[in-house]
């Protein structure tokens, strides 16, 4: 889904805020700015896990973001909407 979005996209930047370590395991906090034809630049952020083996090399990544919430959250027409849903269904 996610190579499905990019795709369609008409700009992509990302940029590495803050990196972390502790033993084998890294934490990546991001930001990837999106643009889609006529609409304004959406701002992704998320976190990256990277698990790392003896020989440092990458034995697991788990990304954690909020794809819609932070896209829709640019498009007046759903932002009210979506952000209604998701207080009503999960507080």
């Amino acid at each position: 889904m996610t190579e499905r979005l990019v795709g369609r996209s008409s700009e992509l930047e990302m940029k590495i805020v803050n990196i972390t370590m502790d033993c084998r395991t890294l934490f990546f906090e991001w930001e990837m700015k999106l643009s889609f034809g006529k609409y304004p630049k959406s701002t992704l952020y998320g976190l990256s896990r990277i698990m790392l083996n003896e020989e440092g090399k990458i034995i697991q990544q788990r990304d954690y973001y909020d794809l819609w919430g932070d896209i829709f959250d640019n498009i007046p027409q759903f932002r009210k909407g979506y952000r209604k849903i998701m207080k009503k269904f999960f507080g």
